[in-house]
């Protein structure tokens, strides 16, 4: 069995597992809860990994998109309007926003366009928090009624197939290879014909149309939001990181990143307030320094048995 073959059937095995989670789990209430946030965070980081990690463009404004997409369902469900309606306008406004922004901010490249995503982002959360009449403002949207945990998890488990589905097509397809280049070399990239600011603008349209999905899902499941908590900066850090940890511009990276993310999230952020934030700062340094490829590197080096590299192994020497 070749080593494809052993992914897909371990990608079936997977999905097979989760599917059964709901009829067999003992505490089952509990762990379609946790298991709810691992899928949704993870078609979170994935969808931040088509332009962060395939393109190389680090984006810190990405929960405008996640934002737009949960004030857009809560406000049209409040209007009566189904949600078969609300959660793909949801996702389209967010698409929709993503071209407004991308093709100026894409005239910037490297720190600059980072830095510009950053104001992008508190620009959104500025504009919900003082438009009152349509957001709530700082005292938010609240939900009437939610569909039950099982709809709710099983809508976060088919997004989270989908982007890693859609991240798995565009890895080996042309329009990756593409951003690949771009991220290697937007110059050369150009050189060899790739139009860059059009394939870097729609990574990022299908990025934010995911997370305008994941907005709409997380609204839905926590029946409240505010400007700080779905346009919030350390939203779009979160959305940064757990690709990180798994694996930047892999498929299966982000996932695993989402895995850390939440366990470590629901062990220190309830207990001591802020000890996550410090917990992913010290993870972030060790794989910065130690294994920048995250998890899977670190899983590709045990299977080979490969020592790290004489500059990293003196570092973790000292």
């Amino acid at each position: 069995m070749d080593r494809r073959t052993a992914s897909l059937a371990a990608c079936g095995v997977a999905l097979a597992a989760a599917i059964a989670v709901p009829f067999v789990a003992s505490r089952a209430e509990y762990v379609l809860d946790v298991l709810f946030l691992v899928f949704l965070y993870g078609a979170m980081a994935t969808a931040w990994n088509l332009l962060g990690g395939f393109a190389g463009q680090v984006s810190f404004g990405h929960a405008a998109f996640l934002g737009i997409g949960a004030y857009t369902t809560a406000i049209l469900t409040q209007l009566g309007i189904s949600l078969w309606i609300a959660v793909p306008a949801g996702a389209l406004l967010a698409g929709a926003f993503s071209l407004v922004i991308g093709i100026p901010a894409f005239r910037l490249r490297g720190p600059y366009f980072s830095i510009a995503t950053i104001g992008i982002g508190e620009a959104t959360r500025l504009i919900a928090l003082n438009w009152t009449s349509l957001t709530g403002g700082a005292s938010g949207l609240t939900l009437a009624t939610a569909p039950p945990l099982i709809v709710q998890y099983f809508a976060a488990l088919a997004l989270c197939v989908v982007s890693v589905a859609l991240a798995a097509w565009i890895k080996v397809s042309r329009f990756g290879y593409a951003l690949a280049a771009i991220r290697q070399d937007p110059d050369a990239a150009e050189t060899l014909g790739v139009a860059t600011t059009v394939a870097k603008t729609q990574a990022l349209f299908l990025s934010a149309c995911l997370l305008g999905v994941a907005g709409s899902i997380y609204a839905l499941h926590y029946l409240f939001i505010s400007p700080d908590s779905v346009f919030g900066f350390g939203t779009s850090i979160g959305l940064v990181i757990m690709p990180i940890i798994g694996g930047l511009g892999t498929v299966t990276g982000p996932l695993l990143g989402a895995v850390v993310y939440t366990f470590i999230r629901e062990q220190l952020a309830a207990t001591l307030a802020n000890a996550d934030l410090l917990a992913f700062g010290l993870l972030l340094i060790a794989i910065v320094v130690f294994e920048p490829r995250g998890i899977l590197g670190i899983i590709d080096r045990v299977r080979s048995g490969k020592k790290p590299p004489p500059e990293i192994a003196a570092v973790g020497d000292g």
